[in-house]
């Protein structure tokens, strides 16, 4: 049962790391076609003001579309990217403390923080980001260069804490049952073997 519990997690980060790299690939071409668009538009509006017609045909300033959409991918790769962050357990946090624990006290502390972080992806994100985007939708509001409704750029909010809350539920599980070693241990190992 945890072996599987384990596999699902492994699938489903691997999934939201790709989801996020293509994301930002999207994001660095989309900022780079709008320093494209403003730098040609300037270089476009001299030449016609000189008579040079053929060029009428590019861009006379930035793309109006693109700072919206470098807005909102930013939003879900930095909240999809924590939820990566989160399960793979490359998230910042301060275990000196817990380190210098029995390894008992160490699990009941990791479980402790598990069910914290599974409340507040539970009632924040997910209950709070499930009431901004039903408003958000209610209202109508749109972007003005997409057309699309602002609401659905805030699922990302929801979404995230879903993944968040399963990665608590699964971390509980494996400790609970054995399966895995502290966090402090896993940072331990980490820094011995970049050293």
């Amino acid at each position: 049962m945890v072996n599987l519990l384990i596999k699902i997690k492994t699938a489903m980060v691997k999934l939201l790391e790709w989801a996020v790299i293509i994301l930002f690939a999207v994001l660095v071409l989309d900022v780079l076609w709008g320093v494209i668009s403003r730098t040609s538009g300037t270089i476009v509006v001299k030449l016609i003001e000189r008579g040079y017609e053929p060029w009428s045909f590019l861009p006379r300033g930035q793309t109006s579309w693109t700072e919206e959409v470098a807005i909102n991918l930013l939003m879900w790769v930095s909240l999809l990217g924590a939820s990566v962050a989160y399960g793979e357990k490359a998230h910042l946090g301060v275990d000196y403390f817990v380190g210098k624990l029995h390894p008992q006290a160490q699990a009941l502390t990791e479980i402790i923080v598990n069910i914290i972080v599974a409340l507040f992806a539970a009632l924040i994100l997910i209950g709070g980001g499930y009431v901004l985007v039903s408003e958000t939708l209610k209202v109508g509001g749109r972007l003005p260069a997409l057309q699309v409704k602002i609401g659905y750029m805030y699922l990302a909010v929801p979404i995230s804490g879903a993944f968040i809350l399963l990665f608590c539920i699964e971390n509980i599980i494996e400790i609970l049952s054995g399966k895995r070693s502290s966090s402090c241990a896993v940072a331990t190992k980490a820094v011995e073997r970049e050293v």
